[in-house]
This record gives C-alpha cells, structure tokens and sequence, in this order.
C-alpha cells in the first residue's frame, strides 16, 4: 500500500497541486451518448483504464481524493483510494452538467434535434443545454468544492478530483480566471486522463492536459 503524504516526488516549496482526473469509459462514451447527470456505470474497459491510471496516479503521493457520486467517478476515485489507502469524499456538487433533454441523446441526435442550439453553445454563447444547467452555473457549485478541498492540504499537498469532462473543463476555466466564453478551448479529456494544476505565485495555472502519463519536470525559461 502507498503511503500517502509527503513522498520523494515533492519539491519543497513547488506548491500545492491540484490533478483533475475524467472518469473510466461508459457504454454511453463509446455510443457517444450525452450522459448528464444519468448514472451509467464503468465497462470492463473502464475498470481497467481507471486501475492503469491509478497505478500511475498514487505515485504522485496524493494527499486527499474528493468524487462525484455518481457511480462512474465514485468507482474511478475507489481504485486509486484501494492504492493508496485514502478514504474518498464524494460531493453531488462535482456532478456532470446538467442538460435536461440532451441527456441519453447521441451526438448525431442532437446535432438533428437542437442543431442552433448546439451551434450557439460551440459559439460560447451561454446556452441551457437541453433546458439544463449553464456551464458558469457547473462551475458555480464545482470550483468552490474542488477550492475547498485544496485548501485543506499540506503545503506542497497534491489533491485528486474524480469529475466528469464538462465538469473538469469549466472548473479549470473557472480557476483559471478565463472568461466562460473561451473555456471551450480547452479540449476535451479522454477516459480516465486528467489535467494538473499547479499553485503559482499568481493563482492556479495549468501544467498539464488531457494527460494519461505521469507529469515531467517543467526545465526551462518559462519554469
């Protein structure tokens, strides 16, 4: 079992760090089926992908993991927790968007069905997806708890958060101070990869995307 805490990966004084980690594969995922807030569960690929990423991800010596509840997350967030022997907090705020009528539709459906409103959200017009939540509203309730959590660790600390694609994409947009409208250029995370945080002189900053490898070493002018 890792021993979580400080460990020989921690440069003092690097800051505390935040890693943001998607959850495993669905079978919605692979049809491309909007998921929202419905509670689908982890396929076998999933498992698998989320025991991978664990493997990696307690190497970092985490201090703190804090979930969804919803079952794909929750699951994801165990197989690290069984590494690492930290309990999991699990927090409904960290949920998927929202997206009313868009939810269990594929992407081609509602591309047929909501066309403009499809294409306004793409715009970063604030659209109600399906008559759901805005994503400024996403990250209303998600960056506070995520914030909440990072504020609790050890100096140097690194928190994981088990979130969903949506979700991570607006709260990193949110702690990073860009305006809602240009969160979109974050791309997307693949199943069970994450993106990393890290506490600079002037707020959080992005030190890694869409990640499934364990993070380098910044060396150069810009560290």
């Amino acid at each position: 079992m890792t021993t979580p805490g400080a460990g020989s990966d921690r440069t003092p004084g690097r800051g505390r760090r935040i890693i943001l980690w998607r959850h495993g594969q669905t079978s919605w995922n692979v049809e491309r089926r909007f998921q929202g807030t419905t509670d689908v569960e982890l396929t076998e690929t999933g498992v698998a992908q989320a025991r991978r990423a664990a493997r990696l991800l307690a190497s970092l010596r985490p201090d703190a993991i804090v979930s969804s509840d919803l079952q794909r997350a929750a699951d994801t967030a165990a197989e690290l927790s069984a590494l690492t022997g930290l309990d999991i907090s699990r927090d409904e705020a960290l949920r998927e968007t929202y997206a009313g009528v868009w939810q269990g539709l594929t992407h081609d459906e509602i591309i047929a069905r909501h066309g403009e409103e499809y294409a306004a959200w793409k715009r970063g017009e604030p659209v109600r997806r399906g008559g759901g939540e805005l994503e400024t509203e996403v990250a209303d309730r998600a960056a506070p708890v995520v914030l909440r959590h990072a504020e609790k660790l050890p100096e140097d600390g690194t928190l994981v958060v088990v979130s969903h694609g949506g979700t991570i994409r607006t709260t990193i947009g949110r702690l990073l101070g860009l305006e809602a409208r240009n969160w979109e250029s974050l791309g997307g995370l693949s199943n069970c990869c994450w993106s990393v945080l890290g506490e600079g002189a002037r707020g959080w900053r992005l030190l890694e995307h869409n990640a499934g490898t364990l993070p380098e070493p910044v060396l150069g002018d810009d560290d």
